[in-house]
């Protein structure tokens, strides 16, 4: 890929939108190149590759927060503290998945109880809800 890309070019590489980008140069993610007078601003393939490495972070459900602490980590002992932020998350993700199947259990349990309902009585998942 060439350098001097635009802002919309280097958006639908990145597969965001334009906003995105300016957002994450408000929060200071990803610098914002000089405009020539008269001109555009021109983006270089590092910044193309450090809006991919936001992108993927944040689907792996790191926080920008986080991810502005990831894309400061260099030398011997960013490995370490990168595996500690991972461990973290990989923990979060855990929790959030037995949430999940906490939830799934509960919804069928509901979708079982209304299909035992006789036409007319009361919804057992609309009870459930009005008691929470």
């Amino acid at each position: 890929m060439a350098s001097a890309l635009t802002i919309g070019r280097l958006a639908l590489a990145a597969d965001v939108h334009v906003e995105t980008v300016r957002y994450y140069q408000r929060m200071g993610l990803l610098h914002e190149p000089e405009r020539p007078l008269g001109g555009v601003r021109r983006y270089e393939h590092q910044d193309l590759a450090r809006l991919q490495f936001i992108r993927r972070a944040k689907t792996m459900g790191f926080t920008l927060e986080e991810i502005a602490g990831l894309l400061q980590l260099k030398g011997k002992r960013a490995c370490a503290q990168t595996r500690r932020l991972t461990e973290h998350k990989l923990l979060d993700v855990r929790r959030k998945l037995e949430d999940l199947r906490r939830l799934e259990a509960e919804l069928v349990q509901l979708a079982a109880d209304c299909a035992q309902v006789p036409r007319g009585g009361h919804c057992p998942t609309l009870d459930f809800l009005r008691q929470a």
